[in-house]
């Protein structure tokens, strides 16, 4: 398998952060590019009503096998000259027994993403999925098939469905997937499914290359619960530290945190790297691996290779806005990098690293003068009311309408947006009702404050092949 012997993979950092253009750049370098497959329906309308100025996006739906249904987005979508200053259209939610409109934008998005990243080389390209985003893994995974990815890539759960999905739809068979329900009390299961023949119109596609799979973990146990539930082949392993950027696994045992707030990791969350070794696949470290140092500690350890997210968010081919990765890049040449590991401001519950920076969400007064809303959805819990039928609801959404739906409060309490933030930080702001724009929250590993090894305070700006070629001392 030619990704077992890539020694750097860019990581799949923050919805279009890891975009097509940078992981185009690095896949084509001969590592690996990762496109991150979040909201990609969202980035693909949004994109087409921003009137896609260089064309990309319609470049890559004229390569789209159904023909129908990329006018359909196009016609609905794109605009041509851009919005000229109003509000994005709001894009259908995904629900659990599927929004036909919602899986064709997910579908084509999914698609765009990995053939753009694909074009002008011969190498392989991956895509990022969060297993918390349950109710769109289907349509993500079988646009991104589509467009051949060649490996997937999946944290922030336990995906022990996803090989068995990736077999049937590489076989162009109807799948299912295991969601998980809030306040089941009747020990009934829930699953989403998806019949890839009810999407193909007239052009039928009877096999897609299967791609390979690569769980991120955080610890020994959950590889090996991995290994052994799995309803399909893994081929390697994404070991991730609590030093990544994005979400973290929590620490283990009772939740401690420091005179700051930020959780407290100790030994019980240190990969064994000889238990890990025995679990007899290849495996790659993530977590402040973003040095020529770290880099060749992991190989000596036996890695096939490192994870690196940071340095490659604030390089040039990176999706984040120009404006944030300046002034990101600058704080950090000062020696100002701040990232905080806020344990509640992501709805999944999960650890979030949260960087420092003025005007965004990581600025307390910032984030309660926003007006809460829900409008995306994608961190959204699926529950059953006390009546046995399914809602949907979130713990960043307006109070009262959480607490409406049998929310807990303390549950509300410094969460934050991060569908609509996320998307800010790649300069597709929603433009709200008062005028204003949804605001950024920059999510950083702990590699922030070492930046200064690829740029300088004359000249900033780098590229992934800079990143590359620090790391490798080349």
């Amino acid at each position: 398998m030619t990704e077992w012997n890539i020694p750097i993979w860019q990581g799949g950092m923050g919805a279009g952060v890891s975009s097509y253009n940078l992981a185009r750049a690095v896949s084509s370098l001969g590592q690996g590019g990762i496109v991150s497959g979040t909201g990609l329906d969202v980035f693909l309308a949004r994109r087409l009503q921003d009137g896609d100025l260089n064309g990309d996006i319609r470049r890559a739906l004229d390569n789209f096998p159904f023909q129908d249904m990329a006018s359909r987005i196009t016609n609905n979508y794109f605009i041509s000259g851009g919005r000229k200053g109003e509000p994005y259209k709001k894009v259908p939610m995904h629900t659990l027994e599927g929004n036909r409109e919602a899986q064709e934008l997910c579908i084509a998005g999914n698609f765009v993403e990995v053939f753009l990243a694909h074009e002008c080389h011969s190498n392989p390209v991956g895509i990022n999925y969060l297993e918390k985003i349950q109710l769109s893994h289907l349509p993500s995974l079988y646009g991104a098939m589509l467009a051949n990815v060649n490996f997937v890539v999946m944290g922030a759960g336990i995906p022990i469905e996803i090989p068995g999905v990736l077999d049937a739809l590489a076989k162009n068979q109807p799948t299912s997937y295991l969601v998980h329900v809030q306040g089941v009390s009747d020990n009934k299961v829930y699953r989403t499914s998806f019949n890839p023949t009810l999407f193909q119109e007239n052009n039928k596609i009877n096999t897609l290359y299967r791609p390979d799979f690569f769980p991120i973990i955080s610890s020994v146990a959950l590889g090996s619960i991995l290994l052994k539930k799995s309803n399909g082949k893994i081929s390697g392993l994404v070991i991730e530290g609590n030093l990544a950027g994005g979400h973290n696994a929590p620490p283990r045992g009772a939740l401690k945190l420091t005179s700051d707030g930020q959780p407290i990791y100790g030994s019980r969350d240190v990969i064994n790297i000889q238990e890990l070794q025995d679990l007899g696949l290849p495996f790659w470290l993530a977590g402040n691996y973003g040095s020529p140092e770290r880099f060749h500690e992991a190989i000596n350890q036996g890695a096939n290779g490192v994870q690196i997210g940071t340095a490659f968010a604030l390089c040039k081919e990176s999706g984040l806005d120009d404006e944030l990765k300046n002034q990101l890049i600058l704080k950090a040449l000062r020696g100002e990098a701040v990232v905080f590991t806020d344990p509640v401001a992501s709805p999944t519950g999960f650890p979030f690293k949260v960087a420092k920076l003025e005007d965004t969400l990581s600025e307390k007064e910032i984030y309660e003068k926003r007006k809460r809303i829900c409008d995306l959805g994608f961190l959204r819990q699926v529950y059953q009311t006390e009546g046995g039928k399914i809602d949907y609801r979130c713990p960043a959404e307006p109070e009262k309408v959480f607490l409406a739906k049998g929310g807990k409060l303390q549950d509300t309490i410094g969460r934050k947006c991060l569908c609509n933030a996320l998307t800010a930080n790649i300069g597709r702001s929603q433009l709200l009702s008062d005028g204003t724009l949804e605001k950024a929250l920059i999510t950083l590993g702990d590699d922030f404050s070492g930046i200064g090894r690829f740029c300088t305070k004359d000249n900033p700006e780098y590229t992934a092949e800079h990143v590359i070629k620090t790391i490798l001392n080349q």
